[in-house]
């Protein structure tokens, strides 16, 4: 059975008993227009037909604090020529601001658990109380619109550290601890922070870390740097004497007393974050992103898909180098408590790892295929987790043998809502949300305003079948430009080449005739032999079900004219990759998908690479196979894994 054969089983059906953010949000825009929204595919078909009405609904019905007139929404509700950002021109409003909306001061709004027994939480007078020092204390470097960098594990200073630098209209940009000085520069070099906030050290599986040398290099590298705050929150001390520009993170508070926290409003499309694509073929591409686009996408999508209420406790595991770190972060948004965890969660063990999760009450957890795969090897046996509604999961497809995993190991009424979107939007195009069914192997639907399609190769809409995701209307948190990126050249080739005028992100979807949606890959890594495309994804399916394989990659391959698929594993251990298995893989995948899928080579590899934020690098190793150099090696959190994949090159 093929992917996209995959039978329809139903595994969470919604109760639809009115009390959903969404429901009530519907019901609200039904009753003032005078319109029925039997269900979630009636209100996205209004949504994305509606496009300045919706959204402008969204920001009139929301608590969000903003100034200004509402009207225009949006300028051109296609995407311009130019593609100059156009939405809401009349508004003005603040980032941290609307993170930070007066509440109880004794209301619980961060904990922070950490892989060794160090674990807190802070009150929303707290957090308030250092945001407001920090600010005080930033005023003299960050002015609106000037940069303020975190190279930090995450922890609740980066969090604080955003809020200071936005509540001043600041622009914040981060990357994780684990990332070399070459990678940093490639990013910080270019959007160029003022500030730079890091960590002395951390640990990560029981080992300390120290990042004295990292700093020392960044400093005498990062030319647009005045000040470096240093975090010390393992407390192993740090030596200032060849720093001058360094001073302890807590040191640089002391002189200031708590007062109210001010807020510059800026313009709806003022910059707000950096962010980095991987940077696999080249230097990371910046791409900046604008104060209200973040602010209304994450509105949207924390609290009508996710369902998010407030108290509720959200938590994702990620790094400070991945967007699902700010999309936790937005979680104060709509005054839940968000949960950051650092370290590995495999340390002492996974089972301690949700142990810790468990004893928080969480709601909302936040994951990733590869992790859930990890718990499935590792046979960890799950908590009850009594208080948990959703999980949460993105970076790769979700397998169907995935969906499984978690309603045969977790409680039955958890809603598994599958997700995607990527760094370049800073949210989703398909999620979940509470009014439709969990189908086996599905993302319950598009998010709203979001008009997304799937287009063959021709340009046509098709149904059922594999083609192209496309956007084909403007949306807010569409990105503001690429840094250094004359007449945005580098943002119309990156999504406006294929088909103009429509947004091509570069996945391979199914858009089904019920509303639902299969991912199955990145376009970009597209197999295609004999002219047949192919997503990786339906490989995988069947790789999974082999027992003896831990984990694969799968690359096309140029040749004479056509494309070999190559599949690269990593067996489990006491296993070899002999004759034998090779053709039970090769048995396994004709059976359950084509002779098209079937591999040409099947290679032994001692591991699989992935990005720092946990995907595939299926692409890295096509351009290997195509003869084409990988110049920053930084974006793979495993690069001495290529040593296989070069080797096996040669040997081809």
């Amino acid at each position: 059975m093929t992917m996209q054969e995959n039978e329809q089983t139903v595994l969470w059906q919604p109760s639809r008993d009115g009390s959903s953010n969404l429901e009530k949000f519907m019901d609200e825009i039904a009753q003032k227009y005078g319109l029925s929204f039997p269900d979630y595919q009636s209100f996205h078909r209004w949504s994305v037909e509606h496009t300045e009405t919706f959204w402008t609904e969204l920001l009139r019905l929301s608590p969000m604090i903003y100034s200004g007139n509402l009207r225009p929404a949006v300028l051109d509700k296609g995407f311009t020529a130019d593609l100059v950002y156009n939405w809401f021109p009349g508004v003005k409003l603040n980032f941290a601001q609307n993170l930070l909306r007066a509440r109880s001061k004794e209301a619980p709004v961060l904990s922070f658990i950490h892989e060794t027994e160090l674990q807190h939480t802070l009150n929303f007078g707290e957090l308030t109380e250092v945001v407001s020092k920090l600010q005080q204390a930033l005023r003299p470097f960050i002015n609106s619109g000037e940069v303020l960098g975190a190279y930090m594990p995450n922890i609740p200073e980066t969090v604080i550290s955003m809020l200071a630098a936005t509540s001043l209209g600041g622009v914040f940009t981060s990357t994780s601890c684990d990332f070399g000085v070459e990678g940093v520069l490639d990013r910080f070099s270019q959007s160029r922070p003022k500030v730079l906030v890091v960590a002395a050290g951390y640990t990560y599986n029981g080992k300390y870390i120290c990042q004295r040398e990292k700093i020392l290099a960044l400093s005498q590298r990062l030319d647009s740097v005045e000040k470096i705050l240093v975090v010390d929150f393992v407390g192993r001390g740090f030596d200032f004497s060849d720093l001058p520009k360094a001073q302890l993170f807590s040191d640089f508070l002391k002189p200031f007393r708590t007062q109210e926290v001010e807020y510059t409003q800026t313009p709806f499309d003022h910059p707000v974050y950096i962010m980095y694509s991987s940077g696999t073929t080249g230097k990371p591409k910046c791409i900046v992103h604008g104060v209200g686009g973040v602010l209304l996408q994450h509105y949207k999508e924390l609290k009508l898909h996710t369902d998010l209420k407030p108290r509720e406790k959200l938590f994702y595991f990620t790094t400070c180098g991945w967007m699902m770190w700010n999309w936790l972060v937005s979680g104060l948004l709509v005054e839940s408590e968000i949960v950051l965890y650092e370290g590995s969660p495999a340390f002492p063990s996974l089972k301690d790892f949700l142990t810790k999760l468990d004893g928080l009450s969480i709601e909302v957890l936040g994951t990733s295929p590869k992790f859930l795969k990890a718990l499935s090897d590792d046979q960890t046996s799950i908590p009850s987790f009594k208080s948990l509604k959703t999980i949460l999961s993105t970076g790769s497809p979700l397998l169907a043998e995935q969906f499984d995993y978690v309603y045969q190991n977790f409680p039955s009424k958890v809603q598994l809502a599958s997700i995607s979107g990527g760094t370049d939007i800073l949210g989703c195009f398909m999620l979940g949300n509470p009014l439709t069914p969990v189908v086996r192997g599905e993302i319950q639907g598009p998010g709203l305003g979001m008009d997304v399609s799937s287009f063959d190769t021709q340009g046509l809409e098709i149904l059922d079948r594999e083609g192209e995701l496309v956007c084909r209307k403007n949306f807010p948190s569409r990105p503001l430009r690429f840094l250094n990126d004359e007449g945005n050249e580098k943002f119309k080739e990156a999504y406006f080449q294929s088909y103009p005028g429509v947004w091509t992100h570069g996945d391979f979807i199914t858009l089904t005739s019920r509303g639902s949606v299969r991912v199955y890959g990145r376009s970009d890594a597209t197999l295609n032999p004999g002219g047949v495309r192919i997503g990786t994804a339906e490989i995988y399916a069947q790789t999974e079900t082999l027992s003896f394989i831990e984990d694969s990659l799968c690359v096309g391959r140029p040749f004479e004219g056509d494309v070999q698929v190559m599949l690269f594993v990593k067996l489990k251990k006491g296993h070899h990759l002999t004759n034998e298995l090779i053709k039970q893989i090769k048995l396994t995948i004709r059976e359950k998908t084509t002779p098209r899928h079937v591999p040409s080579h099947i290679l032994s590899v001692r591991d699989i690479p992935y990005t720092r934020s946990g995907k595939k690098m299926e692409l890295a190793i096509t351009r290997l196979l195509s003869g084409k150099e990988l110049t920053n090696l930084e974006a793979i959190a495993n690069p001495e894994s290529l040593e296989d994949y070069q080797q096996h090159i040669k040997d081809l």
